[in-house]
């Protein structure tokens, strides 16, 4: 790998600093305001066994924002476990694929870019000509992955997407399956097979019965599953995502955000049985599933339905994050990889489509100040959570009023963020949406609401009642709330109005202070000093 320029990427940010720089205010002539200063933009290639894929990133940041994002299925591995080489037109296909990718990047004005290949050309005997010649037309040196460094990049991809991970992840490409354990931060030496779906079609000779009997071989022994039992498999790779998109279709689920969906393992196991033995195309809602990648769920689901069996994991979790991912998360320094995603992307979009972004920080610590003593008790992650409400909570201002609530809930719920489940997803939405339109929910989708457990529905009627008080006192402008303390004290809730702030009181702002004493059982005081 290496750049294709010789300017220096700037380094990444660490902390929460990525919310005090400003969008671009200085770009040139047609360029986007909405984008953020992070630096140009950085770009991975991913050639792959069935497909070879462009990802150009915003930068590179602890919660990197694709900018562009193109593939072509070229099945360079389909017939590498028969033949020993790359197919003639596969090769001819990627190669022209790479040629519009370079082209792309110089478009994109990409300054950084970092090309990786992975098991069909490790594998085959004509892989390295065809990597020379993918390194000319790339005008880039190319990584060929060993399969010990896929697993561990994969590995990281999950680590940077999903919130303190513990389990096994499994990135079924191609070509190959890897396999490895992870717990937390630390990732432990993994593990290749070669049962990716275009190896297992072309060594069964496209017979799912020869495939069933090469899975259970191979996956018979294999320590890296052993320690699965009623922990986390997180699923990485297109097939398995596809198969969870076919999933939520057919059960009718409200959230199309494929990362971070959770299916239990015993529905896993009896779902991929089904869709691995039954004619793909006559499956119900078969159709959400593009035709180029039909052929190949019949085996990604009888590997899914292999792997739960032996490993026995508690649930499945897919991951849309995995070796591009893991590449640029690997590159950040220590102290920006410790930085919460999630934060990370709420503080971005607060400063791209806030009012005034230091209001939502400032809205962080006045909610601290009242849930310390409010009487309600707060885990680490639901504070994770209302800490990432506030800096999205006014990010809808500019629709039309009676439409803030429903666009703030549609932004919300189907943003690109990563380190949150969809149980959280449901929290941020509804908590924003309660801030615009009031404690009632007559036009919330009753099915979003069902995300939501009953306790993180009343907090996020709760904190979107504070953040009603909130906005109604400080017209959504920083240096207002500091000095505006919403307590409980000796039972009641207490709202000060120190000074010129005195002036603010008034009865529609009482009016929102009752609503919310009503939900803690308390009593509503204003105090005007």
């Amino acid at each position: 790998m290496e750049n294709r320029s010789k300017t220096p990427l700037p380094a990444a940010s660490s902390g929460g600093s990525s919310a005090s720089k400003a969008a671009h205010a200085g770009r040139g002539r047609g360029e986007a305001p909405g984008r953020l200063d992070h630096g140009p933009p950085v770009a991975v290639i991913d050639i792959g066994s069935n497909s070879v894929r462009l990802v150009v990133y915003e930068g590179l940041t602890r919660s990197p924002t694709p900018i562009f994002n193109e593939k072509t299925l070229c099945g360079l591995g389909r017939e590498v476990q028969s033949t020993g080489l790359l197919a003639p037109d596969a090769v001819l296909k990627a190669l022209s694929a790479l040629k519009r990718f370079r082209a792309l990047c110089d478009v994109l004005r990409v300054e950084r870019q970092w090309v990786v290949a992975t098991a069909a050309c490790r594998e085959a005997e004509n892989g390295p000509d065809f990597i020379a010649e993918a390194e000319r037309v790339c005008g880039a040196k190319i990584e060929v992955l060993s399969g010990r460094r896929e697993a561990e990049l994969s590995a990281l991809g999950v680590v940077s997407g999903i919130h303190r991970p513990d389990g096994i992840v499994g990135d079924l490409g191609g070509g190959s399956l890897e396999l490895v354990d992870v717990r937390g931060m630390s990732i432990r030496r993994g593990t290749t097979l070669p049962l990716g779906g275009l190896a297992l079609q072309d060594v069964s000779a496209k017979s799912i019965k020869k495939a069933e009997k090469i899975v259970r071989a191979a996956l018979a022994d294999v320590p890296a599953l052993e320690a699965g039992a009623r922990r986390t498999f997180y699923a990485v790779g297109g097939t398995w995502r596809a198969l969870a998109r076919l999933h939520m279709w057919q059960i009718g689920y409200p959230l199309h955000v494929t990362h971070g969906y959770v299916i239990p393992a015993k529905e896993t196991f009896e779902f991929s049985r089904l869709v691995h033995r039954v004619d793909t195309e006559m499956l119900s809602r078969i159709e959400v599933i593009s035709d180029a990648r039909r052929p190949l769920l019949a085996y990604g689901a009888l590997v899914l339905e292999h792997v739960v069996r032996i490993a026995k994991p508690k649930q499945v979790v897919f991951s849309a994050l995995g070796v591009r991912e893991g590449l640029l998360f690997s590159l950040l320094d220590a102290e920006e990889r410790k930085r919460d995603p999630l934060l990370a992307a709420a503080r971005d979009l607060n400063l791209l489509r806030s009012r005034a972004p230091e209001h939502g920080e400032e809205l962080i610590a006045w909610t601290d100040g009242f849930m310390a003593n409010s009487g309600l008790d707060e885990t680490a992650e639901e504070r994770r959570l209302r800490h990432a409400a506030c800096l999205l909570a006014d990010i809808g201002w500019r629709a039309h009023p009676d439409y803030r609530g429903e666009q703030s809930l549609n932004i919300i719920a189907h943003a690109g963020f990563i380190g949150i489940d969809h149980p959280g997803r449901a929290f941020l939405a509804l908590s924003v949406f309660f801030r615009h339109v009031g404690l009632i929910d007559d036009e919330l989708s009753p099915r979003l609401r069902e995300l939501a457990s009953t306790r993180m529905l009343d907090r996020a009627r709760v904190l979107g009642a504070a953040m009603r008080v909130a906005y109604l006192v400080s017209a959504a402008m920083p240096g207002v709330l500091p000095r505006a303390p919403l307590r409980v004290e000796r039972g009641r809730l207490v709202l000060r109005l120190p000074g010129p702030l005195g002036a603010l009181a008034g009865e529609r702002l009482f009016n929102r202070l009752r609503q919310l004493a009503r939900l803690i059982g308390r009593e509503p005081v204003m105090v005007t000093e």
